[in-house]
């Protein structure tokens, strides 16, 4: 029985390519959504200029936006155990303050 459990698994080979193995650093993000996807833009603000760029685009299903968050959730609650409390910024004021839109649904994050 199990055998046959084994056999209906699919192995993914992921390709990384030098290039996309250096990342990109972001320090905000944007997220929006319709009725059939969420869109996340990650941007990189840099302090003192009134201009932020967006460096990557993900637009994924609502059905992977949730398992995002799973995963998220799970690698974060790892992370705590080895190293402690991540802490969180939000009851304090923001280092800054812009308005952003880009004419689309909005969103928080």
């Amino acid at each position: 029985m199990e055998d046959t459990s084994k056999e209906n698994e699919q192995q993914i080979n992921v390709e990384l390519s030098e290039e996309m193995a250096e990342g990109v650093y972001s320090n905000l993000a944007m997220i929006a959504h319709s009725n059939s996807e969420f869109i996340l833009d990650f941007i990189r603000l840099m302090p003192g200029v009134p201009r932020a760029k967006v460096k990557a685009r993900i637009i994924i299903t609502p059905e992977h936006a949730k398992r995002l968050i799973a995963a998220l959730k799970d690698n974060i609650n790892k992370y705590e155990d080895q190293y402690g409390p991540i802490q969180s910024s939000q009851d304090s004021e923001p280092t800054f303050n812009f308005p952003i839109s880009f004419g689309g649904p909005g969103g928080e994050a």
